[in-house]
């Protein structure tokens, strides 16, 4: 008979978080490869495509609410910041930070494997 182990709710986060609760770069990736739409928002923001409007037009199922969901968790990642411009109508842009300018060399190892895949 199998014992069963219980863990704290501290050990079960340990794999997302460090110190100050700070996701750890291992979970960043798991999360974003395991989204269906993070990826292309990341494609998105980097080819210039970066107010949420054009972005819903520029990918075809595209929801505002999950777009919103995606942005979100760019910004708690600390790979994207919002750019918030006090006009009317309200503009709204995002840009990468310094270390999302590091991160998204995983989008080009990405396509140097599908260019690799394909020769």
């Amino acid at each position: 008979m199998r014992k069963k182990t219980s863990f704290s709710q501290e050990q079960k986060i340990s794999d997302r978080t460090i110190i100050n609760a700070q996701p750890k770069v291992a979970y960043i990736v798991e999360h974003t490869l395991g989204c269906k739409w993070m990826l292309k928002v990341l494609y998105l923001i980097r080819s210039g495509i970066n107010r949420p409007g054009a972005m819903t037009r520029a990918v075809d199922g595209l929801t505002t609410k999950v777009l919103n969901e995606r942005l979100s968790d760019l910004l708690n990642f600390g790979i994207v910041n919002k750019v918030s411009y006090p006009e009317i109508p309200p503009r709204v842009e995002y840009e990468f930070t310094e270390f999302g300018l590091h991160f998204i060399k995983i989008l080009d190892t990405i396509d140097k494997l599908e260019e690799f895949r394909h020769s």
